[in-house]
């Protein structure tokens, strides 16, 4: 008999949101000026608490749109209908204020995103959509950094 722990059934989801901060090879660096991106993530972290896992990971290659944060729904929100939301430029700590309030609230599938976010919602390239696919990658599962 194995000792190997069963891994929890993906399709249930996690209890709460996911909050992907990319902090790649754009995104979370000097590349993108005059912005707290410390700060940034630190500020999510604070603000949503136990309300929702907010992670680091490393490039979600959309650079173009640096900086980019990727809030997956949480179990309840995706059998509402909730999907993933990627938001690109986000570099202003406003926009972060917004996010964490969304997400607070329920996030996707549970609570509408304050109307200004849809000026930073993006749909990332179907290259990378594959790609991700391919790799089994989600933002909420892909690999993290601590910091």
């Amino acid at each position: 008999m194995s000792r190997r722990t069963r891994k929890a059934d993906p399709a249930q989801g996690t209890p709460r949101p996911t909050v992907s901060v990319c902090r790649g090879c754009c995104c979370g660096t000097p590349k993108i000026p005059d912005v707290d991106h410390a700060g940034q993530l630190a500020e999510l972290r604070r603000s949503l608490g136990e309300a929702a896992t907010v992670r680091a990971v490393e490039c979600l290659d959309a650079c173009e749109q640096a900086n980019v944060i990727v809030v997956q729904p949480s179990a309840q929100g995706r059998r509402a209908g909730g999907r993933p939301v990627w938001l690109g430029l986000v570099n202003d700590p406003d926009a972060v204020t917004d996010i964490a309030a969304w997400v607070e609230a329920g996030g996707p599938g549970l609570a509408d995103p304050p109307e200004i976010l849809d000026l930073y919602t993006f749909r990332p390239s179907r290259r990378i959509q594959q790609e991700l696919d391919h790799q089994g990658f989600s933002p909420g599962s892909g690999p993290l950094r601590q910091g």
